[in-house]
């Protein structure tokens, strides 16, 4: 597990060097208006997750396309936007990546209106499975009845899909006992016999792959084929309270959503920079598609799927989700 343990370090190397100034340096909060075209603020706290899908980001970074746009960022690290609510609703983080399955919770829920302002990334084949120790005795997902799951978090986007497929093989929900365990921990919860499999994605898939780890099922693929996976969100609030501020960013990401989705090279060259893992794992793992917007069929197909299995109360009119950001 020595690759895992690279990026397992490399991850909180990422924490301590966004905490000291990400990519822009900055204070989120300040404004600007006199001096940037009238945006309600120059200076911006965003929170990235430390995957592939963040990579428009820092491409749109490292291009100047912020700067063109008179907005200085700066970055925080984050696992899900569920961990840094009370960042989200008093403003002092102004953007966030989370999943679509997250949004759509967070929505339900009543703690926040969120709102999707720049798809990012759609599922793709090889981007996330459940992996197994190579000796185990499970082959199929109908091997996993009676078995322990890890996801990272319950009741989002892993918890969804392999559900999907449980349902597929003809087992029901509960015949698989989930339990939460980060990304870094997951292979250790395996080796120790504390979980039977685990749900990964990139780029702890591919550190999995190298570390002998066997797959069962790609869960994108079959039922969730072509499933959305993330994208860049606001509160309501924010987006009304700053829409010129809120425009100049989303041309800003998605120039870099554009070279993302047409240069894979763009995305290995950043990746590193902000994940901290060597560059060939970065070059080796699978990415979804970084298309300019969510196919929203797909999206209510993902919606369907959260609220049979009960994550959410209400089924939603997933159009409401996304913004309607002016140029």
């Amino acid at each position: 597990m020595q690759l895992t343990r690279i990026v397992a370090a490399g991850m909180a190397l990422a924490l301590t060097l966004s905490a000291c100034g990400g990519t822009g340096g900055g204070q989120s909060g300040s404004t600007g208006a006199a001096s940037s075209g009238g945006l309600e603020k120059t200076e911006l706290l965003i929170g990235v997750v430390p995957v592939a899908s963040s990579a428009s980001l820092f491409i749109a970074e490292k291009r100047g396309f912020f700067k063109e746009e008179g907005l200085t960022v700066k970055t925080e690290i984050i696992q899900a936007p569920t961990a840094v609510m009370p960042k989200i609703l008093n403003g002092s983080m102004d953007v966030f990546l989370g999943s679509y399955v997250s949004f759509m919770t967070i929505n339900d829920s009543g703690a926040a209106k969120l709102k999707l302002f720049q798809h990012t990334m759609g599922g793709a084949p090889g981007f996330c499975a459940v992996v197994v120790n190579k000796d185990s005795p499970i082959r199929t997902v109908a091997d996993l009845k009676g078995r322990t799951v890890a996801v990272n978090v319950l009741k989002t986007l892993g918890h969804t899909v392999v559900n999907a497929h449980l349902r597929e093989a003809g087992l029901k929900v509960d015949d698989v006992k989930f339990v939460a365990v980060p990304f870094a921990d997951q292979l250790g919860a395996l080796a120790s016999g504390k979980v039977d499999a685990a749900w990964l994605a990139e780029p702890f898939l591919s550190a999995a792959r190298k570390d002998g780890a066997r797959q069962i099922v790609d869960t994108i693929g079959g039922p969730t084929a072509g499933v959305p996976i993330d994208g860049w969100g606001v509160t309501e609030q924010w987006l009304a309270k700053n829409p010129k501020t809120a425009a100049a960013l989303h041309r800003a990401l998605a120039k870099g959503q554009e070279i993302a989705g047409a240069d894979r090279k763009a995305i290995d060259e950043v990746v590193p920079t902000y994940t901290q893992i060597p560059a060939d794992v970065a070059a080796a793992m699978r990415v979804g598609d970084f298309t300019m917007e969510a196919d929203r069929p797909s999206v209510q197909r993902l919606a369907d799927l959260m609220h049979g299995f009960g994550f959410l109360k209400a089924r939603p009119d997933v159009n409401q989700l996304f913004a309607s950001v002016g140029e």
